[in-house]
């Protein structure tokens, strides 16, 4: 059976943490879907890493590593990480695979990002640039450039032809976008050097023996539910899909392999970029829980929008996965506040709803809140379960009425050791 690690906002629920917790019951951990616009991040040992594309398991040397076919790579972002990684001694010849359908972010892509992005002005979508939507508009449009290409005597040919199709494109788009081409080109057939030394392989074939032989699989997802290209506030969505299906599609394993769908969320709600948010808050509960959950992009820096936690939209990710457990991260944020706040129904075009409904934009819905009361404690040197304060053990028992589903594991700060399992 394969496991399944799934976010259930809107990313940076704290996945990586929680990968790097549990690796050490897995045989193999895979990555799924999305690009390096993820930002995994994993303390431990005193030490701060973030992983963009390679899976959250590679700490742990027993385990095995697959980026599986859904995910789009980008050579120069993953030279980097290995780089990184280098000082560890870590063994990526075997304990790092590459599925051979992979789809190649290409220089051209990453251009294309930025022009289609600049065209739109206001209405841009929030894009981290990466050329990760391009890629997969390739993908679907069936003229992508996949990782087993480099195995092809005349990769560079399909590279070329599809890379001057790109400039064709933005000239299209006559935006000012400034980039040096072949620059960029140097760089990325350094990092494909660097790519052909690691080990490719069919990964749908690789994974599904692995399930015969009692291999013990968890699949690990980027982004989150509520930016899935399907199921997630559209536009305002990642380019692929984030959802537990999206690990069916993005291994190549069927639905009845599933076994555990583990559901990461944060004990309040956050965003980065641009969309809907309607418990976004403005104030001063807002401001303080960026600062003390340190609520930065892992990947861009960006500063990331806070609000109080949406059940509706929880209730949603959980029924859409079929999420077995819940785990909740950042407790410790919201100690302090002497209540506490969480969506329960919304006021959608004059009537009261309990569901996510087609548009939650700010004109067609506002928040109906639950308040419950805070705790005050330090919650960041607890290790067990009887530890954690009446107040918090009643915000979680909510939350598990509400969503229908037991809350496993709370987090109590950033270290892997502060992670209590209930």
């Amino acid at each position: 059976m394969i496991d399944l690690l799934l976010g259930l906002q809107w990313g940076d629920e704290g996945k990586g943490k929680i990968v790097d917790v549990l690796t050490t019951n897995y045989d193999i951990i895979a990555r799924f879907q999305g690009g390096p616009n993820a930002g995994h991040t994993l303390i431990f040992d005193g030490n701060k890493h973030v992983l963009h594309t390679i899976p959250s398991g590679i700490f742990h040397k027993t385990a095995i590593n697959i980026v599986g076919n859904g995910v789009v790579i980008d050579p120069v972002i993953f030279k980097k990480e290995l780089d990184n990684l280098a000082k560890y001694n870590l063994d990526f010849k075997t304990k790092l695979l590459i599925s051979r359908k992979a789809h190649v972010i290409l220089p051209t892509h990453r251009i294309l990002d930025a022009a289609s992005e600049s065209m739109k002005g206001k209405a841009k979508i929030g894009s981290t640039l990466k050329g990760i939507g391009p890629t997969y508009m390739d993908k679907t449009g069936r003229n992508g450039f996949r990782i087993g290409d480099f195995e092809l005597d005349n990769w560079k040919e399909k590279y070329n032809s599809l890379a001057q199709k790109h400039l064709k494109m933005i000239d299209f788009y006559d935006v000012d976008i400034e980039f040096d081409l072949k620059e960029l080109e140097n760089e990325f057939f350094e990092a494909v050097k660097v790519l052909k030394n690691l080990t490719f392989i069919d990964s749908e074939e690789y994974l599904n023996q692995a399930i015969s032989n009692g291999k013990t699989i968890l699949a690990e997802g980027a982004q989150g539910s509520l930016l899935d290209i399907d199921f997630g506030t559209y536009p305002f969505v990642t380019s692929s899909n984030t959802t537990a299906a999206g690990a069916c599609t993005g291994l190549g394993v069927a639905p009845n392999k599933i076994g555990e769908v583990y559901g990461i969320f944060k004990a309040y709600t956050t965003r980065v970029g641009s969309g809907p948010f309607p418990t976004e808050l403005f104030d001063e509960d807002g401001a303080k829980m960026a600062k003390v959950g340190n609520e930065f992009g892992a990947t861009t820096g960006r500063p990331r929008r806070c609000g109080w936690l949406d059940l509706i939209a929880l209730k949603y990710a959980v029924q859409i996965n079929g999420v077995t457990q819940l785990m909740m991260m950042k407790g410790d944020v919201l100690s302090g506040f002497d209540t506490l706040k969480v969506c329960t129904t919304y006021n959608y075009k004059g009537k009261v709803i309990d569901y996510l409904p087609y548009n939650i934009e700010e004109k067609n819905v506002s928040v109906n809140y639950t308040e419950i009361k805070g705790w005050k404690e330090d919650l960041t040197g607890m290790t067990k379960i009887d530890e954690l304060p009446e107040n918090l053990n009643n915000y979680i028992a909510y939350i598990e009425k509400f969503v229908g589903i037991p809350v496993t594991i709370v987090s109590v700060g950033p270290d892997r050791k502060q992670t209590i399992t209930k």
